[in-house]
Parts: structure tokens; C-alpha cells; sequence
């Protein structure tokens, strides 16, 4: 397998660590796709309560992040790979607490945020870091990329399938086998991570100082305002589109063919933007993705034409490459070049995740403020302008970074 990603991304050193990492993304993606958009329909149908819902995805943004500062202690004290095996662990226990529940889920709905949050924290802290090791700058943009495909693909075939079993089988039970076959990948995924390398690090864990360094080093306080405004798009338009769709078709099937149709563009471009997106060309491409993805959010205004929807999902899924790719590579570069990166990459990682996810906390308090004082059908549509700039804003933080000119500065 490794000699087959090496001669299909023209003999790029590709290692069996990356190949495994890569798998191990992929299994997540399909078990994630395959549940995550259906968990807030789910718990929509059992309490018609958009609250319910804010507050579900609340607990995930503020547990992810706190998560993040316990998992990079323990990557500093431990290691990497069990880190991202405690994380795999815990998003099969949050699949299992739902099966479990059942339909009274809605009434454990912060339990349930609170035990996805946590296992993203594991998981992703240790998914970041081991990428940011295992990549170097000239098999980055691939590995991004290829990652991009995988979780477009799984994005197609997930929310598809899964809308065709929920169509198919009575009440609630189509709910229950979806969500029984994500527990089934996240143990498959502990499984494949035993054959990774163990990685350990030294030293003390000092996120603080590296909160710090955006004072010393103007390229860091740049991605980190970026992050910011990256996680005011995604707070609410992780949940809310979703729900969108489905009050407008009332069909989990509809709903799965919307993911569909946005994960089949994304493949395609994530495919055009691994190949021929250049460090050169870098931000020009999230100025052009972040312009689009702006842009497309007035579909959303002035339709309620499931077609036109899907022409939404198409849009998104072009020009979400094209900014997420580059972007998440420069990020790297930053992180690299920085005050000891090499010491310091868990606590870059950490933080950058504290600034996601308090763009990602702001978006859902200004989401539930705007539906108490306005009714949902009004709120939205300002919602959505508001936090919808997000990703636009992001190339105005990184427009004048130059990774080539960053002072390297020791210890």
C-alpha cells in the first residue's frame, strides 16, 4: 500500500506511519459521517427543541477544548499514539451511551455533547500532532489532501447510507443501526492503531507560554485570530444547515443526498487542490474558497428549493478545498518555523484548538441569543450572514505571513 501512494502522488516519500494514519482518518470519517449529522436530527425529532440542540453542540466546543489541554499533558507524559487511542475509545463510548439511551436521548443531550467533546479532544489533539510528525513540508499538502478525500468519501457514502437505512426502517430503529455501525468503525480504528509507532515526547507541557508567543511572533497571533473566525462559521453551520435541510424535505434520505452531492464535489476537488494548489499559490486559493463559501450562503436566503440546496452543497464542497488545504498547511509551516517547534508542537497544537473552538463557543451563544429574541425562521437568515463571513475573514489574517522570512529563534 505504501508503494502504491508513492508512485500515485508521483513518488512522494510516503511512510508506513502516514499510510496507517491515513487509514485510521478514514475509518473515523465514515463513522463519524455516518452518525454526526443524524445525532441532532435525532434528538430535533425527540424534543423539537432548537436548545436542545445549541446546547448539545455547546458541550462538545467547550469539553473539546479543555480536553485538549488534559491530552496534551498526558502526549507530553505518556504518548502520542495511546492519546489518540484514549480519543477513539471514547467517541465509541459516546456511540455506545446513545444506543443505550435511546429515545431519550434529548434529555441527556449535554451528557452526550459533553462525551463527544471529549473524545475529539483525544483524538484530534493526537491526530494533529502525529500528522505534524510524521508529514514533512513536502508531503504536507498531500497528506491534507488525501485526508480531504477520505472524509469526502466517507462523507458521500455515510450520510446516504445512512439516510436509506432511517427511510427504510420503522421509527427510531434505522437510528439504532447507524449508530451501531459507528461503534463498530471507532473499535476497528482502536484496532488498526496498535500498529502505529509508540512516539514519545520530554520536557514540561507549557501551553500558557505558548499562549504568550503571539506577542513575540506576529505569524502566530495571525493564524491564531484566523482560527477564531475558521470557528465562527463551523460553531453553527455544523448543526443548523442540517437541520435546515431536513425542515424544508422532511426526509432523512433527502438530507443524506444533500451530504452526498457536497462530499462527491469535495473528492473532486480535494483531488484538483492535492495536485496542483503550490505553497506559491497558497493564498490566492483561500482567498478564493473563502470568498465562495461566503458567497454561497445567500442561496440559503432566498430558497427553500431542495435543488437549489444542492446546488449549495456543490459549491461547498468545491471551494472548501480550496481554502482548507492551504490553509491548514500554512498553519503547519507557522507552527514549524516558530520558537521551539520542535519542543513545543504539542502546546502549538493546544492552543491553536483553545482559538478554534472559542470562535466555535461565540458562534453558538450568538446563535441561541438571536433565536430568544427572534423566532427561528427570522433569526437564521441574519445568523448565518453574520457567521458566514468566517471563512472570508480568515485570508485577511494570513495574507502577509511569510513562512520563508520567519526568524527561527532558540531557546
Amino acid at each position: 500500500m505504501v508503494r502504491f501512494f508513492r508512485q500515485w502522488f508521483n513518488n512522494t516519500e510516503i511512510s508506513r506511519d502516514l499510510v496507517l494514519l491515513l487509514i485510521i482518518g478514514g475509518l473515523y470519517a465514515l463513522g463519524i459521517f455516518l452518525s454526526s449529522t443524524f445525532v441532532n436530527i435525532y434528538l430535533w425529532k425527540q424534543s423539537n427543541d432548537y436548545y436542545a440542540i445549541a446546547f448539545y453542540n455547546l458541550s462538545i466546543y467547550i469539553l473539546q477544548p479543555l480536553t485538549f489541554i488534559l491530552a496534551g499533558r498526558w502526549a507530553k507524559k505518556i504518548d502520542r499514539v495511546m492519546v489518540l487511542r484514549t480519543g477513539v475509545i471514547m467517541l465509541s463510548l459516546f456511540f455506545l451511551v446513545v444506543l443505550l439511551v435511546g429515545e431519550r436521548a434529548a434529555t441527556f443531550n449535554v451528557l452526550l455533547g459533553s462525551l463527544l467533546g471529549i473524545g475529539y479532544g483525544f483524538y484530534w489533539l493526537a491526530y494533529n500532532v502525529l500528522t505534524f510528525e510524521i508529514t514533512e513540508p513536502e508531503t504536507r499538502d498531500f497528506f491534507n489532501g488525501f485526508l480531504g478525500i477520505l472524509q469526502s468519501v466517507g462523507g458521500m457514502i455515510g450520510p446516504v447510507m445512512a439516510g436509506f437505512i432511517i427511510s427504510e426502517m420503522n421509527n427510531f430503529k434505522g437510528y439504532t443501526v447507524i449508530f451501531s455501525l459507528s461503534f463498530f468503525l471507532f473499535i476497528l480504528a482502536v484496532i488498526m492503531s496498535f500498529r502505529l509507532s509508540r512516539r514519545r515526547a520530554n520536557g514540561n507541557f507549557s501551553f500558557r507560554r505558548i499562549i504568550v508567543e503571539r506577542k513575540h511572533n506576529s505569524y502566530w497571533k495571525k493564524i491564531l485570530y484566523a482560527n477564531i473566525f475558521q470557528g465562527l462559521r463551523e460553531g453553527t453551520f455544523l448543526f443548523v444547515i442540517s437541520i435546515w435541510v431536513y425542515l424544508i424535505t422532511q426526509s432523512e434520505l433527502s438530507l443524506g443526498f444533500f451530504n452526498m452531492v457536497y462530499s462527491g464535489f469535495s473528492v473532486l476537488f480535494y483531488l484538483i487542490v492535492t495536485r496542483w494548489i503550490s505553497p506559491g499559490k497558497r493564498k490566492s486559493a483561500i482567498f478564493t474558497g473563502g470568498l465562495f463559501l461566503f458567497l454561497s450562503v445567500f442561496i440559503l436566503l432566498f430558497t427553500d428549493d431542495y435543488y437549489l440546496l444542492l446546488l449549495y452543497a456543490a459549491l461547498i464542497g468545491m471551494f472548501f478545498p480550496v481554502l482548507y488545504v492551504p490553509y491548514l498547511s500554512l498553519t503547519y509551516d507557522v507552527i514549524g518555523k516558530s520558537w521551539q517547534a520542535a519542543e513545543m508542537r504539542i502546546e502549538y497544537i493546544v492552543v491553536r484548538e483553545l482559538f478554534l473552538n472559542l470562535g466555535r463557543v461565540l458562534s453558538i451563544i450568538i446563535f441561541i441569543i438571536g433565536i430568544k429574541w427572534l423566532p427561528f425562521e427570522q433569526s437564521i437568515p441574519l445568523l448565518l450572514i453574520l457567521v458566514g463571513t468566517g471563512h472570508f475573514i480568515i485570508y485577511f489574517f494570513v495574507k502577509d505571513i511569510d513562512v520563508k522570512k520567519m526568524a527561527l529563534r532558540n531557546s
